[in-house]
């Protein structure tokens, strides 16, 4: 078994891996079913991959990710931080007599579950004895509540990740950074939030909950770790990450950087400008130094992409954006869950399983030593025969990771792409041999192709949950096949109308992320080193000296070189 274990860091970075979640909960369920299609039933992949097997003091068996989530206090909504499986063991109260004066108690009530939530809590009760009056009243409500009625809640009413997550989580799961709550609007740089989590005693609380995971694996292959790095949190998860790598060497960290398109708006003021670009360039610099490969995502608008042919997407929403880079990483990491298969095995359903350490190998094992991928995504992935991949497949890919150069000329590029679900021609899914003809086509008749390229594939399409958000246009049909023409009147469409899509999903190596990593070092030169640098005494706030900032501009700069033709030619020259 080669077990991966997941941490998600932040608000926004919990939003996207709720939806993460529930694509794998839909696939468990689908899997189970006797009356869904046979593509979800022998999807050939493992879930214990990412799962962990458990069982509860009362002897109830359970099933949940091998997950360490951290967010702020309050952030769970309704949610307990102990999830639902497991009860909650009540401390007795002692009762120490130091206080003699009057006292005052102040209580707040729990959240009120939304209707999805509601109806998640009937489902599981389908089966109990409801011969009481309450019960059959609930009964009575669940029957007259539609799908459609969850749907328009979810679009209006969701505040908190755990409002659209149907995920029962484990009680070492969930962690509240006690004493910051969702409102504090000063949580915004890498200073506050390395000195939040390294005072007191959240640091190794979280480390706890890391090992309780890491231990019981037989051969963890790596962790996939999310954080929402647009403010205090990529400051805790760089001391995370740090802590990581001290206790776990030998366990490779892959790194996704999420941002929301509202945490890109420009500051309102000078001084909240530099320290918007100096946050931006140390916490790139801090948290790369300590994974094995970092994958910036997080468009300044969704809405302004070329997937608003066939998405609706409302910036504002973290519900709606989130949904489409969890997406994307449910493709990118689907290599790491398929099962291996010999030579004797009948046809397969997926091939070029790989683990962790091996995407690591493909992307910054070759002479570059490049740690910094480019994330490009096509959700709806078109046909791969016909007229729909007539094009190039830098036409049919939409980059996630902002400040990226288009039409870059690399003759060093490596690439990892990941397609599943794609179909051949009207309905029929495509096999996986027509899969792989079509995209060695494509790179063969490309203008610009990459020094190498690793190809997985599996029959098995993303699976569209009901608490998915209703963005898909008119031009996307039940399964994900693209049309032609509307199917309806409706400007958005969801769950109730898609039940699946075929998705193509890539990371590159590439010197198109130059301007991404050139931008920060020159900020970090200009605001942090040079002589009179205006952004000098704030970094020396957030706890960085003059020797530390100028390791994290010798970081920068290094990444840069590796990348940059002309440094590499002068170096040959030399």
């Amino acid at each position: 078994m080669r077990e991966t274990v997941t941490i998600q860091v932040g608000n926004y970075a919990n939003f996207v891996g709720s939806h993460f979640w529930n694509f794998q909960d839909e696939l468990l369920g689908l899997a189970d079913s006797a009356e869904n299609d046979q593509i979800f039933k022998n999807h050939g992949l493992s879930m214990d991959v990412l799962y962990r097997a458990g069982e509860t003091q009362q002897g109830i068996l359970t099933y949940t990710p091998r997950l360490v989530s951290v967010g702020f206090q309050g952030s769970l909504g309704s949610l307990s931080s102990r999830g639902t499986l497991y009860k909650e063991v009540r401390e007795t109260p002692v009762d120490y007599l130091t206080w003699t004066g009057p006292a005052t108690t102040q209580t707040s009530q729990p959240l009120r579950k939304n209707l999805f939530l509601q109806s998640l809590d009937w489902d599981e009760n389908a089966n109990v004895d409801s011969s009481r009056a309450n019960d059959n009243a609930k009964n009575e409500l669940h029957s007259e509540v539609q799908d459609k009625d969850i749907v328009e809640c979810l679009e209006n009413e969701v505040q908190y990740w755990t409002d659209f997550s149907k995920v029962h989580y484990h009680p070492q799961s969930l962690y509240e950074l006690s004493g910051l709550w969702t409102d504090d609007k000063y949580f915004n740089n890498y200073g506050i939030g390395r000195d939040a989590f390294s005072g007191g005693l959240h640091a190794e609380e979280v480390n706890e909950r890391l090992r309780f995971f890491l231990e019981e694996c037989d051969l963890p292959q790596g962790i996939q770790f999310i954080v929402d790095d647009s403010g205090g949190f990529s400051g805790v998860a760089g001391e995370f990450l740090e802590n990581i790598a001290d206790d776990y060497p030998n366990i490779p960290v892959l790194l996704y950087s999420v941002r929301s398109p509202d945490s890109c708006l420009g500051p309102s003021n000078r001084k909240l400008t530099i320290a918007r670009k100096l946050h931006d360039a140390v916490s790139f610099s801090k948290q790369s130094a300590f994974c094995k490969l970092i994958v910036p995502v997080g468009l300044p608008s969704l809405s302004a992409s070329k997937m608003s042919k066939y998405l609706y997407l409302e910036d504002r929403k973290p519900y709606h954006t989130s949904a489409v880079y969890a997406s994307a990483l449910h493709s990118i990491t689907l290599p790491f869950r398929m099962e291996p298969h010999g030579p004797s095995a009948q046809v397969s359903c997926t091939s070029g399983a790989v683990t962790i350490n091996d995407l690591v190998q493909i992307l910054t094992g070759q002479a570059r030593q490049n740690m910094v991928a480019v994330l490009d995504v096509s959700v709806p992935a078109p046909a791969f025969t016909g007229t729909q991949f007539q094009q190039s497949l830098s036409e049919i890919l939409q980059p996630l990771t902002p400040e990226t150069a288009e039409d870059v000329e690399d003759m060093q590029a490596l690439e990892y792409m990941t397609i599943h679900g794609a179909f051949a021609s009207g309905s029929k899914r495509a096999s996986i041999s027509e899969v792989k003809e079509a995209v060695h086509a494509a790179y063969m008749n490309a203008v610009r192709r990459p020094k190498f390229s690793h190809l997985s594939v599996s029959q098995c399409p993303l699976p569209v949950p009901l608490p998915f958000p209703s963005i898909f246009g008119n031009l996307v049909g039940k399964n994900g096949e693209l049309l032609d023409t509307p199917i309806s009147n409706s400007a958005s469409r969801g769950s109730l109308e898609v039940h699946s899509i075929p998705l193509a999903a890539r990371l590159r190596s590439s010197n198109a992320i130059l301007p991404f990593l050139e931008n920060r070092l020159e900020n970090l030169y200009k605001l942090g080193i040079a002589r009179g640098a205006l952004g000098a005494e704030l970094l020396g706030n957030w706890g960085f000296g003059k020797d530390d900032i100028e390791d994290l501009g010798e970081t920068l700069s290094d990444m840069v070189t590796k990348l940059n033709p002309a440094s590499e030619a002068s170096s040959d020259s030399d």
